[in-house]
């Protein structure tokens, strides 16, 4: 009996699918990477283009002045600096609070197991809101100190059910043959369990550093000073704050300088961006491996 093939259909391997599909992708590429190239050119060109943003797909003009700028302004090495202590404090506590809570509740037989799964997921949905924060954060000590952009985000309940759900998916025997050899509760952690956990701790690891790096709003609230400002809000001031018009100068030699001078921060600010976004963009090629592992991560149940 002779089968009977469809012209129409599309089979696996289909030129014209493998075509679609990669301009598609293309596609998605370009409007991803795009408005990070567009900043990077307007960065490098020439004042007067920067400032006018006649530029779309190359540079017009060099200048490094806004780098030089930058390479140059103190108050925003203090800025990095600090960005860079809340970034790494966290990280390393965030990872370490995941860990002590995650892997105790994978004792099935552990007292009032269920009871703390229950606790910790009722504040995941249900906050007390910005103003018991503000309360709890002056009452603590905290306000106006850099403590106060590391302890209250050195702990997630999304990352713990995540290091739980993989603890979890470690075979029990594993926990067994430990025992067996005479292993206790520390040892099983960190002698079987943390050694095969790298790619959820990178994966936490990942999240909370661009998280930390991306923060401002609690350095809004919580910082008034701007010695312990991080660099996004050094980056806000510089992006929001306004400059004085030219038009309320009447000296024309000061109203031309004053032209320069505004040509070169609208420049400083895309420079600024470009500075600003390079750590992270650097953070992603090595935990690149860990992160298909971590999104079948939510498929794993108990």
């Amino acid at each position: 009996m002779k089968t009977v093939r469809t012209k129409n259909r599309i089979r696996e391997g289909s030129p014209a699918v493998t075509a679609i599909l990669y301009l598609l992708t293309i596609l998605v590429c370009l409007v991803t990477v795009y408005p990070m190239y567009y900043v990077l050119i307007l960065s490098i060109s020439a004042p007067e283009y920067a400032a006018g943003m006649d530029v779309y797909l190359f540079p017009k003009g060099f200048s490094l002045d806004a780098y030089k700028m930058l390479v140059g302004d103190m108050e925003m090495w203090r800025a990095y600096a600090n960005t860079i202590l809340y970034t790494v404090a966290t990280t390393a506590l965030m990872l370490v609070t995941c860990v002590l809570v995650a892997y105790p509740l994978t004792y099935k037989r552990l007292m009032g197991r269920k009871y703390v799964n229950m606790f910790l997921l009722i504040p995941m949905y249900f906050s007390g809101g910005m103003i018991p924060a503000f309360l709890l954060i002056t009452k603590l000590g905290l306000y106006g100190s850099p403590l106060s952009q590391i302890i209250p985000a050195c702990f997630s309940i999304w990352n713990i059910i995540l290091m739980k759900a993989f603890f979890s998916s470690i075979p029990e025997g594993l926990r067994e043959a430990a025992k067996i050899d005479g292993g206790g509760v520390v040892q099983i952690l960190t002698r079987v369990y943390l050694p095969v956990s790298k790619p959820i701790l990178a994966v936490i690891a990942v999240y909370t550093i661009v998280g930390r790096w991306n923060s401002w709003f609690d350095a809004l609230v919580y910082l008034p000073r701007t010695d312990w400002q991080p660099l996004q809000l050094f980056l806000r001031r510089i992006l929001v704050e306004n400059t004085r018009q030219v038009t309320e100068i009447l000296n024309p030699e000061m109203a031309a300088e004053m032209v320069r001078k505004q040509l070169s921060g609208a420049q400083l600010k895309y420079a600024m961006i470009i500075f600003t976004s390079l750590p992270v963009l650097f953070t992603y090629p090595f935990f690149q491996k860990y992160f298909v592992k971590g999104v079948m991560l939510g498929s794993l149940k108990e």
